[in-house]
């Protein structure tokens, strides 16, 4: 599956939904999809997490949404800077409101929804500024 997960305009919704959800705060986040995952999902995340220098933000506030599609498995994660303010919850919470979708057949709108509520639950923490710079492209990845 891979590159085929999402189609050109599928992307280009995804990236708009990065693009107002860090109009609302100052986190950067990625969307990433890779074919396989053999490993623990949240152990593959967190390896793309830093290959893709995820962890260079300014404020650590990075959060990745990581797709292995032949293997139907998605992790979301966010750096220490991140985990240090939120609560105990605010991953699986994500998780879950994105699983919902998922499983009608909706990745697209579960994803850009999840995308857009994290920004608007990191606002508080993490606002936005108005020299805010975009630290991180906003371009879903492919492995």
């Amino acid at each position: 599956m891979g590159k085929k997960f999402f189609s050109k305009e599928q992307c280009r919704v995804i990236e708009q939904a990065i693009e107002r959800a860090e109009l609302n705060c100052s986190g950067e986040i990625r969307v990433h999809v890779a074919r396989r995952c053999e490993a623990n999902v949240l152990d593959s995340a967190a390896q793309t997490f830093a290959l893709l220098g995820m962890q260079r933000t300014k404020l650590r506030n990075g959060i990745l949404f990581y797709f292995a599609a032949d293997d139907h498995k998605f992790a979301v994660i966010g750096d220490c800077g991140i985990n240090a303010k939120v609560t105990n919850d605010f991953w699986t919470t994500i998780s879950g409101e994105m699983e919902q979708q998922f499983k009608k057949g909706d990745f697209v709108g579960g994803l850009c929804n999840a995308i857009e509520r994290c920004g608007e639950l990191l606002k508080q923490y993490f606002p936005y500024q108005s020299d805010d710079e975009n630290e991180l492209s906003n371009e879903v990845s492919f492995e």
